[in-house]
């Protein structure tokens, strides 16, 4: 068993797994959807974006772009929270809410992909 591979998949499927946690839940209700959450998204998608760097190969720039995507959708849900909470002063508000559970949707349809492409590259290994 390869532990570099073991660790790879731990933090992609880990990333999809706590955005679809914090993605779950009527999209206008902000008490379904907590901010430790979705900091702990950003942050396991991050780690997960720097594992793929190494890889080379297509499926790797594949990876590497879900990943980008991902991250840039989670950390857009973050400032668009932060800036309605403490610049704007509205509090988490249903149409708020709902801006910030939309982007973290894009966000996890990237880790989805990301997840089947990792699963199809680990189908097409040969022993």
């Amino acid at each position: 068993m390869n532990l570099e591979k073991v660790v790879f998949g731990f933090f992609i499927v880990l990333a999809a797994t706590l955005n679809f946690g914090f993605f779950i839940g009527d999209i206008d209700r902000p008490e379904l959807h907590h901010i430790y959450e979705l900091f702990a998204a950003i942050v396991v998608n991050l780690i997960a974006t720097t594992l793929k760097f190494g890889d080379r190969t297509q499926i790797g720039a594949i990876h590497l772009a879900t990943s980008l995507v991902a991250d840039l959708q989670l950390i857009a849900a973050a400032v668009t929270w932060g800036f309605a909470v403490h610049v704007m002063h509205l509090g988490m508000t249903p149409e708020i809410t709902a801006s910030v559970v939309s982007l973290s949707g894009g966000a996890l349809f990237a880790n989805v992909v990301s997840v089947i492409f990792l699963i199809a590259e680990t189908l097409m290994m040969r022993r």
